[in-house]
């Protein structure tokens, strides 16, 4: 499974390069995890500096950072549009994502797949040919052994994330329990996001299927940007 960490200094360089796309007006996604954080930072930067904008978190997490760095926000309900989304991923395959290791997929596929443009940002570690990396399903508690069992019907392997610094599971900003399911390499990812969706008390899956319009991919000396 190929999923080593990129350094800081890609992760800025794909953030800041997504971040670059944001105009004024726009209301915008912001996503979760290492790189996107680098995304929020600089559009904090250029709030600062008189760009007129409004977020959207899709975790504690990156609502946080967002009102660290002065980023107003705006919810789904009060805005018409989500004019871009910018998002990192644990794994990328063309333009289809495995998400979820920070245990925020379900509200970032929300968020994401609302936007009129959806932006990956990416360290060259995530870009993969085939996805391998354990599928995040986050499942109500009490369908969390029969969904496991469910998931071993369909070929893999669940594992309950257990959190760190404290006994018991990683709860999510949902209030439910996430399995991480390894099915090798995924060789259908539609037909596999398809049968997980359709499990009872699976609240959303990691596998984000040909979703994203644009990766950028922060490099040593530049970004590698991937449209369709």
């Amino acid at each position: 499974m190929k999923n080593t960490s990129g350094t800081t200094e890609q992760k800025r360089r794909a953030g800041e390069s997504a971040a670059d796309l944001v105009a004024d007006g726009m209301v915008v996604g912001l996503g979760t995890g290492s790189t996107a954080a680098h995304a929020i930072e600089a559009l904090g930067q250029a709030v600062d500096s008189g760009l007129d904008i409004a977020g959207i978190p899709t975790s504690f997490q990156s609502r946080q950072l967002a009102l660290d760095h002065g980023i107003p926000l705006t919810t789904l309900d009060a805005v018409e549009t989500v004019d871009l989304a910018i998002d990192g991923a644990d794994q990328v395959a063309g333009f289809t994502l495995v998400k979820g290791g920070g245990a925020a997929h379900a509200r970032e596929k929300i968020v994401d797949a609302a936007a009129d443009r959806f932006v990956v940002v990416a360290d060259p570690s995530k870009v993969v040919e085939g996805l391998d990396y354990p599928v995040p399903v986050e499942v109500l508690p009490d369908a969390r052994t029969t969904v496991a069992d469910a998931v071993v019907d369909h070929g893999g392997d669940p594992t309950l994330r257990q959190a760190e610094r404290k006994d018991g599971p990683v709860v999510t900003d949902n209030g439910n329990v996430v399995l991480d399911c390894d099915f090798g390499t995924v060789a259908d990812p539609a037909e596999l996001a398809t049968a997980l969706s359709a499990l009872p008390g699976v609240v959303e899956h990691g596998l984000f299927v040909d979703m994203a319009d644009e990766v950028h991919v922060g490099l040593d000396d530049g970004v590698e940007r991937r449209t369709r």
